[in-house]
């Protein structure tokens, strides 16, 4: 199936609020979730209803979507599989209770898999455009090195929950809009787990983990930006009950630079040239990232005038090459003259003409106005 537009997907408009989204999915999953609909195509729907609510019922996925579309939301990581959800499990997902003609639901106690990590990583300009390999120190959970992550005292084992027999919820039958239906709790004697630890270990306190700091090497490419997140999978909390880990996510932020500002893969600079520079032309060297390259500013050139310096931009981050460098002209106009200064400039005025006048609006002037630029 080819791929599409997930707001097409999910039948909404590029404006959906987070409830029309979810809404949206909801009433679609029930339609097309393959344990209710027998069609040869069901399953396929399914997974493409589940892609296109797992991007835009993310804020930043969704984002990312909007402004590139699929690309944007390739190797952004964390993106759920829904693909073997169970229909009582869309059910609990939205009303909280699920059991649908005798169907039978995973149990509380299967594996989980852990919870993600996220961490801030602050760059300067120059790291994210070379890339950079920072050490970074994490807390998370680990398994216990005293009971080995079952939480009970070494020489002792946890015993089967006698409230909800070993399964880990307790269920309770009730009448719905759609029909009987049963309301699926967490036991409130084991907490889900299915088992009750008559003695804890002494060191985790019957958590089967305990805290503890380590570091992790991060390998940053160049080309980051603001929001860029690098994933290290199977790095975040432990899963329970023999579950994979969650992932560990870095979040990168750029520190401003004192005379560079980015903008996609271009980077912008202003230069300063005086007045005679302006009006005679001037070959100038001008700072690029990664040195400095000859620009050539002609005669004439007006404030505002951009010099585009090809290919010394950031590099693509998924992509070949580099972007482009904008040099911005700023003219300046001196605000104190010698003596000198000022006679140069009063014969200049006299040869020049000391007539002001209005200048006629252009074409460009029109344009930004009804662009409200």
């Amino acid at each position: 199936m080819a791929q599409r537009d997930y707001y097409e997907v999910l039948g909404i408009p590029r404006t959906a609020t987070a409830d029309e989204i979810k809404s949206a999915f909801r009433r679609l999953a029930r339609e097309y979730h393959p344990d209710v609909n027998k069609s040869p195509d069901a399953e396929e729907k399914f997974k493409e209803l589940n892609e296109a609510y797992a991007v835009l019922s993310d804020t930043e996925k969704r984002a990312a979507f909007d402004r590139y579309g699929f690309a944007g939301v390739n190797n952004m990581g964390g993106m759920p599989d829904f693909t073997n959800v169970g229909f009582e499990e869309i059910f609990e997902e939205f009303f909280g209770f699920g059991g649908l003609g005798g169907s039978q639901r995973r149990k509380r106690n299967a594996p989980r898999r852990g919870a993600d990590l996220s961490y801030t990583l602050q760059l300067t300009f120059e790291e994210a455009f070379s890339g950079a390999s920072k050490e970074v120190e994490i807390t998370r959970d680990e398994a216990c090195s005293v009971c080995k992550g079952t939480g009970a005292e070494p020489g002792t084992t946890p015993i089967k929950c006698t409230t909800c027999g070993g399964r880990g919820e307790v269920r309770q039958m009730r009448q719905t809009f759609i029909g009987s239906m049963v309301q699926v709790t967490t036991c409130p004697t084991c907490n889900g787990a299915g088992e009750v630890i008559n003695t804890p270990c002494h060191a985790c306190k019957g958590h089967g983990f305990e805290r503890k700091k380590s570091k992790k090497v991060v390998n940053i490419p160049g080309g980051v930006d603001n929001g860029t997140q690098i994933r290290l999978a199977g790095e975040g909390q432990p899963g329970a009950f023999g579950g994979p880990n969650g992932n560990l996510y870095f979040e990168i932020q750029v520190k401003p630079h004192q005379f560079f500002r980015r903008k996609g893969d271009d980077i912008y600079l202003d230069y300063s040239i005086n007045v005679a520079q302006a009006t005679l032309g001037y070959e100038a060297e001008v700072p690029v990232i990664d040195g400095k390259a000859k620009l050539n500013i002609p005669a004439g050139t007006q404030p505002g005038k951009v010099f585009t310096i090809k290919g010394k931009g950031m590099p693509r981050l998924r992509g070949m090459g580099r972007g482009d460098q904008h040099v911005v002209m700023m003219v300046e106009i001196p605000t104190k003259l010698n003596v000198e200064q000022r006679k140069a400039f009063e014969e200049l005025n006299r040869v020049l003409g000391n007539e002001a006048k209005p200048t006629e609006r252009n074409f460009l002037d029109y344009l930004k106005e009804v662009l409200g630029g």
